[in-house]
């Protein structure tokens, strides 16, 4: 028996070492960095400044499987066939510079839960004792609408509400409902209290996939922007992208993602308005002004049937505003019929991007790949342990997200 069993961990360790270092491998962050600009963390009723200027956007490591029985994926398969026929000849102009993004969340997010020193001894937030949880929006106050984290500091020092009713929507939407909560009076200062951090913005720095002027529409990044203490998807209320400048690059190394740093431009001038931030980019309305200099012609989009693995395109930019073409692999095409942002494996091959930047960097999110002179797709990741490779989306779910393709 014991012979046995020596034999089963000597046969066994191996596929361990290598399952794990696969998991290891393809750990990925979004390459997007956002900082905490202009946002206000609340905690128990004391505004805060929590800032953090180098936020990543982060994302799920799975890549989503067909779960669906042989009937529904026939019925997709027709579908597919139908769209496939109907779209081919749509142009758009391609993005490729560099925008930054100003966000403000509908409601405030909550980002985390604190107990307070009561007159009676430490009580456990009262937020959390009413069924508040981390990564929940506070939508509504006593049925008045919350857009800032001021809001929350309005209600709970007002002493005609000593019991309030949040309303409360779910992590990424899945549930809204009310919860009553009474403030707590804290002994160190005398002050209700709930115990609560909340934000409510966020600004950061990406790149522009696309724009199609005969809808008005722009799509970039490629995923979605999300809390970065939460994960959870920001929803909108209101923001827009504006103009940035690339002045600096910290290099990728293996096990550390590099930057491009830019800053905002002109903001006063703004380039659109976002609508929607989904699993697929952020999209929304803007203007002719997002059309670059540079590359300034419609292209053909390119559906996931007519990408071919191998040499490519990424259309993107590493000094100032104006996008350059750079020599990239696609490697494998990932099979995907739920939208997703990791939907094909890119390597990037032009040595003098992988000199200047050690590979795909944060702040390279939403840069278009090229391939047979059409847009097939969009830079989304780069593996944390190889700076060179990396996920991109197929362009279609960006194009069916942004409301230029029918869903």
């Amino acid at each position: 028996m014991k012979k046995r069993l020596n034999i089963f961990c000597l046969l066994i360790t191996p596929i361990l070492i290598i399952a794990l270092g696969v998991c290891y491998q393809s750990q990925s962050i979004a390459v997007s960095a956002f900082a905490k600009s202009k946002q206000t963390l609340y905690f128990n009723n004391t505004i805060n400044a929590k800032v953090n200027t180098n936020n990543v956007l982060s994302d799920h490591y799975i890549i989503e499987k067909d779960k669906k029985s042989k009937e529904d994926t026939d019925k997709m398969l027709k579908a597919k066939s139908t769209f496939v026929t109907e779209n081919q000849d749509i142009m758009v102009y391609p993005g490729g510079q560099p925008i930054g993004v100003k966000l403000n969340t509908k409601g405030v997010l909550v980002v985390a839960l604190s107990d307070i020193d009561g007159t009676n001894g430490k009580k456990q937030s009262p937020a959390s004792n009413a069924g508040v949880e981390i990564g929940d929006s506070i939508i509504k106050i006593n049925n008045i609408v919350i857009n800032h984290a001021e809001d929350i500091r309005r209600f709970v020092n007002s002493e005609k509400n000593p019991e309030l009713t949040l309303k409360i929507q779910r992590r990424n939407g899945s549930k809204i409902f009310d919860v009553k909560v009474k403030p707590t009076i804290d002994s160190t200062d005398g002050k209700q209290k709930i115990g609560l951090w909340v934000r409510d913005s966020t600004a950061g720095v990406g790149t522009l996939t696309l724009y199609d002027s005969k809808t008005n529409k722009f799509a970039a990044l490629g995923h979605p922007i999300t809390d970065s203490d939460t994960g959870t998807i920001l929803s909108i209320n209101n923001g827009v992208i504006i103009s940035s400048n690339i002045i600096s690059i910290k290099k990728g190394t293996k096990g550390t993602p590099g930057e491009l740093r830019g800053l905002f431009i002109d903001e006063n001038k703004i380039k659109g308005q976002l609508i929607n931030n989904t699993e697929c980019g952020i999209f929304g309305n803007g203007t002719k002004s997002l059309i670059n200099n540079k590359f300034n012609k419609p292209m053909k989009i390119g559906l996931k049937n007519e990408i071919k693995e191998g040499e490519a395109q990424i259309l993107t930019t590493i000094n100032g505003n104006e996008p350059e073409l750079f020599k990239i692999e696609i490697q494998k095409l990932l099979q995907q019929d739920i939208p997703g942002s990791k939907s094909m494996i890119i390597k990037i091959t032009d040595p003098r991007l992988l000199e200047k930047t050690g590979g795909i960097v944060q702040g390279m999110s939403g840069s278009p790949i090229i391939q047979n002179n059409k847009i097939v797709g969009a830079v989304t990741h780069v593996l944390i342990n190889k700076p060179d490779v990396g996920y991109g989306i197929y362009i279609e779910w960006m194009l069916k997200d942004a409301g230029i393709l029918s869903k």
